[in-house]
């Protein structure tokens, strides 16, 4: 699954975390103070401003984010060739290089949402001040910044299009790899049970799902390393709690608490799933095979025999719906509190008019998104059980090739109704 994609997967993987660790660790060590020497920005007309020229904060701003792309291109690119140079491998192009690429896609698309964000203060600040005293804000000011947010928009939309398509090519190249990898060994393969889907329906899936995942917990974790500091900050506006008092860091605490108890309920609530998944995948295969062979064998797939399997079936689907029903009750459910989660926790601070409009959208924002980064199993519990159900039926061929003993899911008693 891993090895046919990935240059030494057992070695990358760890590699590759090392590899970031280092990088974060220099960034904030060194490098980040380095721009003004080695920053490109200034060929853009975003060089670092000397201090006390106006507008110098937010240049300055400008500049670093500049500077950190710049920073991110360089050491990714380091690292692929290192990759590239000591584990050669056919797909390193798709597996080393092209992941390289979508990390950094996110990490720009996180940034763009970090500039939305903060374009929410000042454009509800300036919504307030127009309400309250009618001509202190122009026309040209409240058209100014939906231009603003048009253009923040549009690079957001042209990077999350662009995103998507070399997505869509990086997932085919892995099924690709892991197809010819299994093809090869067909003759050893062929005898498990339902091999020709495996082959060619689990691998698309396995990939895609891989990816997907991969993609939603690298994103979340650079939401979190953007947005928890303004969190943080903007958690100064909040003295105290309901019925908790005053808290440090309120807003914080309470996504981290809340995120917690999402991901617990929905992971007890879910236990079961998996197996059902992986069962539900063995009897379609059992009745999609008979019926193949029927339209060859004129004794196959009879009525009787197709009756039996699509009772298999039908009760497998009944079990799978009966334990999708409490469990989507504690997650939509969950996601549904989850709404007004921050309006309480802000409650006595709304009550006590101690924020202006414009920081209580950057704060229920914000605060949204590092509850979702926390509440990442709880969002992806769905994908992770079909995931699991998918790994399950692959890994019967690592096993098979690697002459282990199949899983015991993979030696129950199976249909016999032929």
């Amino acid at each position: 699954m891993f090895a046919s994609f990935f240059p030494s997967p057992k070695l990358f993987f760890p590699a590759a975390l090392v590899w970031t660790a280092l990088s974060m660790a220099l960034w904030y060590g060194v490098a980040r103070d380095l721009g003004p020497q080695l920053s490109l920005g200034g060929l853009a007309g975003f060089a670092y401003p000397p201090a006390g020229a106006d507008g110098a904060a937010v240049a300055v701003e400008t500049a670093r984010n500049i500077w950190l792309f710049q920073y991110m291109i360089a050491v990714e690119a380091i690292f692929v060739g290192l990759v590239g140079w000591l584990m050669p491998h056919r797909w390193s192009r798709w597996s080393v290089a092209v992941s390289a690429l979508i990390i950094f896609l996110l990490w720009f698309s996180v940034q763009l949402d970090v500039m939305i964000n903060n374009w929410f203060g000042t454009f509800y600040n300036m919504v307030q001040q127009a309400l309250a005293k009618p001509g202190a804000v122009t026309l040209d000011q409240f058209f100014g910044q939906l231009a603003t947010f048009g253009g923040i928009a549009g690079v957001y939309i042209f990077t999350a299009v662009v995103t998507a398509f070399i997505t869509s090519h990086y997932v085919f190249r892995w099924r690709t790899a892991m197809n010819d990898y299994y093809v090869e060994h067909w003759h050893r393969l062929r005898h498990i049970e339902g091999a020709s889907q495996r082959i060619q329906e689990d691998t698309q899936k396995f990939a895609q799902t891989v990816e997907g995942l991969g993609a939603n917990l690298v994103e979340a974790l650079m939401t979190l390393i953007a947005f928890l500091p303004i969190l943080w900050g903007l958690s100064v506006h909040v003295k105290e709690l309901p019925l908790v008092g005053e808290v440090p860091q309120a807003l914080v605490f309470v996504a981290v608490i809340w995120a917690v108890l999402g991901t617990a309920g929905l992971a007890l609530a879910g236990i079961r799933l998996p197996g059902l998944e992986f069962r539900n995948q063995r009897v379609e295969a059992a009745y999609r095979k008979e019926l193949v062979l029927g339209e060859d064998v004129a004794e196959r797939a009879q009525a009787p025999t197709l009756h039996a399997l699509f009772r298999d079936v039908r009760a497998n689907y009944f079990r799978l719906y009966w334990n999708f029903l409490y469990f989507n009750i504690v997650r939509y459910g969950y996601l549904q509190a989850s709404v007004l989660v921050p309006y309480i926790a802000l409650a006595p601070s709304i009550v006590a008019g101690g924020l202006t409009l414009g920081v209580m959208q950057q704060v229920i924002r914000a605060f949204g998104r590092v509850e979702s980064s926390f509440q990442y199993l709880v969002r992806s519990w769905t994908t992770i059980v079909s995931l699991i159900s998918v790994y399950k039926r692959l890994r019967a061929f690592e096993a098979t090739l690697g002459d282990r003993p199949l899983d015991v899911i993979e030696a129950e008693a199976r249909p016999l109704h032929r």
